[in-house]
């Protein structure tokens, strides 16, 4: 059975950042799907999809909420897989209470929680992907790779900011 990720947002308006997580997951040919879902506004509705996620097969839930943002710590408490929280920048805020909200979580409840906006939507998939590595070694093999063209990236950014350096100051 392939692995699957829960990619969970507070509302809809999250979903350009939510993306980032799919894009990622599906980059790992890891099976995911989306929900909406609002700690606040459909509490029995959160609580539900958390309690019966690891029968619906998934093993790891990613967790997009701004604001106030209780999404990743209410399924968390209502499930032992892996949470990873998201939080967006959606308030005025600026995203720092969902940063704080996610983080803060009390002793006993863990969330991972990433950064805030795309960078964390990223980083969540890619904490998913690694933790579904843990027992998949095709998984590990294709993040060495994806962590080897990242380093390669850089060599080749390197080689360009010292040619263009060069070029400019003749």
């Amino acid at each position: 059975m392939k692995s699957k990720v829960a990619v969970v947002m507070g509302s809809d308006s999250d979903l350009d950042i939510m993306l980032e997580a799919v894009k990622v997951l599906k980059d790992f040919d890891i099976d995911w799907e989306i929900v909406v879902s609002s700690a606040h506004r459909s509490p029995e509705r959160t609580s539900q999809f958390a309690r019966t996620a690891r029968k619906k097969g998934f093993e790891v839930i990613i967790a997009g909420a701004g604001a106030a943002a209780h999404l990743a710590g209410v399924m968390a408490a209502e499930t032992t897989l892996p949470v990873i929280g998201v939080p967006i920048p959606s308030s005025a805020l600026k995203g720092i209470d969902a940063l704080l909200s996610t983080v803060q979580m009390p002793a006993g409840i863990p969330v991972a929680t990433m950064a805030l906006g795309k960078a964390g939507a990223r980083n969540a998939a890619l904490f998913a992907v690694e933790i579904l590595a843990v027992g998949n070694e095709d998984l590990r093999d294709r993040l060495k790779e994806y962590r080897k063209k990242l380093a390669d990236g850089v060599e080749e950014k390197d080689s360009r900011v010292k040619k263009k350096a060069l070029d400019m100051l003749g």
